[in-house]
Parts: C-alpha cells; structure tokens; sequence
C-alpha cells in the first residue's frame, strides 16, 4: 500500500471516528434536553388553548398538587392558577396517575361555589402528561345522579301506587262475587269497587299528563288566553267538592289580565292547586283564588287557612309522590302528583311557582306567569271602578266573582 493510499484511509478513518463522537453527542444532549423536559414543570405547547376550549372544569397539576393551568369551569370548583388541590381524594388521584403511567378515574364529592351550597357529585379522570405534570378533567354528573334516581323513584312509586287500588278492586269483586245473596253487601263492595276504579282512573290520567307535559315540545292549543277564563274554569271544576267538604271558594283581585298558553293546561294547574286547598282546610273555611299583575308578572295565589306545610317538607312538595301529610292523602285519595304537575305546567310556560306556608296558618301557592297585553278586541276603555269586595263562587257554573 503507497503512501496516497495510507493517507486516504487514515482520513476515512477520522472521519467515521468524528461522525461516532458527533452522534453520541447528539444523542446524549437530546437525552438530556428529553430528561429536562420531563422533570420540568414547564406545561406542553397547545395545553393552555385546549383548556380554554373545555366546557368541563380541568386543570393541570405539578408534582406538589399546585395548579399551574386551569380551564374556566374550573375556578368554580376553587381550582386557579397557583392555588393547591383543596381535597385529599384529588391529591390521591393525580399521585396515582403520576405513579402508574396510566388513566385514573374516581368519583368523588367537591365544593363548587361558596358554602351552604352543597357539595357536587363529579367523575375525576386524571392522566400523566410527564413525570411532573398531571391532567385533571372534573366532570359535574349531579344533575344526571339526581334525574336517574327521580327516574328510579317514579317507576318504584308509580308501581306501589297502582298496586294499591288493583289489589283493593280484585279483592271487592271477589267479595261482590262471594256475597251474590246479599243486595246490601253487593251495593257496599260496588260503591267501594266504584272508588277504587275513580282513584286508579285518576292515578293513571296523572301520570299520563305528566308525561305529556315533559315530553312534549309545544303546546298544540296555545293562544292568548284571559287569567279570568282559568281561574273560573278551575274553580267551578271544584265547586261541588268544596260543598261537599264544607269549604267556601273565594275569588278576588284583578280582572282583564291574559297570558299566553294553552288554557286547559294552565286551567289544571289551577284547579290542583285549589283542590289541595279544599283537601287541607277545615269545614267552615274559605280558600281565596287572588289575582294581581306585579310588573310584567301575572300572579295567581291559591290561598288556604288549613295545617301549613313544615320548612323541611316545602323543599320537596313538588316532587312526584311526595306527600308532606301520608295518612290525610290516603284518606283525601290524592296521588302524589298534583303539585308536580302543576310545576311542569307553570314552568313550561315560562313561569314558576312559589309557595309560602306555616304550621297551623296555612300555605298559599303562588303561580307567576308573564304577563303579556290584551288582544286587540279585548282593549276596553279605561274608567274608575269601585273597589268590590271578594265574592265566593258557588255551584252556579256561571258565577263569576268581583275584583277585590
């Protein structure tokens, strides 16, 4: 081998041997700068702008629980930036997703808001982005846990409730049937029997409204419909049940408001809200129907002079089956669902009910609705009125009573 020839390959030689020290030395200083960034607590490009975009509360966690990025529903859970993982259980979930290398999810209860609210039933899923760093999405499922157990309650109260009369109308015919040779008997068990198909009749209509009202999305027969049209339907509708428990129907207030709905809907909302109010007053009282227009609001109060309702039971009134009195509903055969009906009724048509009551002075259940202006060839020209007094309604069907 010449000298040309030695030379060449000690030059190849050096330059294989300076391209090996300039990879390994690539290599070392990305494994550096990669250990860097894994022990950084620099959060990821992009994270800031996909925690902006999340409509669940998230954030990111360093090492020390201390949060460095946080979307916008996150900051009603107490969670913004540099403030510290307020719970253990949250602490507890990002240490494991660290640790594990993997996606951790639990279900926990969080303060959302300042105290008394109640705490929230939320879904935590955390994940690692780096030895450092963790992912916390919060996902607020209080809503969904109470609809399913409203749903779960329904069905179980709704069986209970049916099983009732079926079981009382099976019995009395087998009793019409066992006493065949006795007229007064056979008129007794049919006039019980009669009952018992009213009350399942009534049960079965309830549920079925209710439904139609929540399922529903528009109203097939709504118009602008006069306050003095539901109000009167609703009460001659009870006139005779007020007779027969000895309790007087009084209407008052003002007169020429309308709303806009579907009348018969409103007209039974109404009506459940004074047949509550005939049940729950002794013989001898009155039950005012009042009417008035605050503002922009139409006010329907049904007012009773009768046992009042308990604070701890004013919460859940309206809800399906729930009685505040059990042993005077099973007596009076409500269902359980006449409040909650008038509820849905009231709210959709984008009002709401309210309801003020005390222990042995009554209750009065105010129905608000928006009021909206009389129809073109309703507009009568203003004049002066006396002030009347409340007039009751009686069985007349076309009694209709003087503005207070």
């Amino acid at each position: 081998m010449d000298t040309t020839q030695l030379a060449l390959l000690a030059l190849l030689l050096g330059a294989v041997a300076g391209g090996s020290v300039s990879i390994g030395i690539a290599v070392a200083l990305r494994a550096r700068e990669r250990a860097r960034a894994e022990m950084s607590s620099k959060i990821p490009d992009g994270v800031r702008e996909v925690l902006r975009a999340m409509d669940d509360a998230a954030v990111v966690v360093d090492a020390s629980s201390t949060v460095l990025a946080a979307s916008a529903a996150a900051v009603a859970f107490h969670l913004a930036d540099g403030s510290v993982l307020p719970s253990d259980e949250l602490r507890g979930i990002a240490r494991r997703a660290r640790a594990e290398e993997s996606v951790v999810t639990a279900t926990m209860r969080l303060q959302r808001g300042a105290p008394p609210a109640e705490p929230r039933l939320v879904v935590v899923r955390a994940s690692r982005i780096s030895p450092r760093l963790t992912l916390l999405v919060i996902r607020d499922i209080t809503e969904r846990e109470r609809i399913e157990q409203m749903r779960r309650d329904f069905v179980a109260n709704t069986s209970h409730e049916l099983k009732t009369p079926v079981g009382a109308v099976s019995l009395l015919a087998e009793a019409i049937e066992s006493a065949a040779d006795d007229p007064d008997q056979v008129r007794n068990f049919a006039g019980r029997l009669s009952a018992e198909a009213a009350r399942l009749a009534q049960l079965t209509s309830r549920i079925m409204n209710l439904s139609r009202l929540q399922a529903t999305d528009e109203f097939t027969d709504e118009r602008e419909v006069a306050v003095d049209e539901i109000v009167a339907s609703a009460a001659d509708a009870h006139v005779i049940e007020a007779a027969s428990a000895g309790v007087e129907i009084v209407r008052g207030g003002e007169r020429g408001l309308y709303v806009r709905g579907d009348a018969q809907v409103l007209s039974e909302a109404v009506g459940n809200l004074i047949a509550n109010a005939i049940a729950y007053s002794p013989k001898g009282a009155n039950v005012g129907v009042g009417v008035k227009a605050v503002d922009d609001i139409v006010e329907i109060a049904v007012t009773d002079r009768g046992i009042g309702i308990s604070e701890g039971d004013q919460e859940r009134v309206f809800e399906r089956f729930y009685r505040a009195d059990q042993a005077r509903s099973r007596r009076t055969g409500g269902t359980g669902l006449g409040l909650a009906i008038v509820k849905h009724a009231v709210q959709r048509h984008g009002g709401e009910v309210r309801l003020w009551s005390r222990p042995g002075r009554g209750s009065t259940f105010t129905i608000r609705l928006p009021l909206i202006t009389p129809p073109a060839d309703q507009v009568k020209p203003k004049r002066r009125r006396k002030k009347k007094k409340a007039t009751s309604i009686s069985a007349s069907p076309n009694t209709n009573g003087a503005p207070a």
